[in-house]
């Protein structure tokens, strides 16, 4: 599986993160920084399951 370099911001409401390099939209955020790398990680999963779907 392809690797990716996510970005992990401090924001006034919690934190974002986002991974480099992917086309399309995936985002995650959470309330704390393990959160967001969570939520990021399974939105990478996500994308990567669909649009491989769609490719078929």
């Amino acid at each position: 599986m392809k690797q990716y370099n996510i970005i992990v911001e401090k924001h006034p409401d919690g934190y974002v993160a986002y991974p480099l390099g992917m086309k399309g939209v995936v985002v995650g955020q959470g309330d704390t920084y393990e959160e967001a790398l969570s939520d990021v990680k399974s939105a990478i999963r996500f994308h990567i399951e669909i649009f491989r779907k769609s490719d078929e």
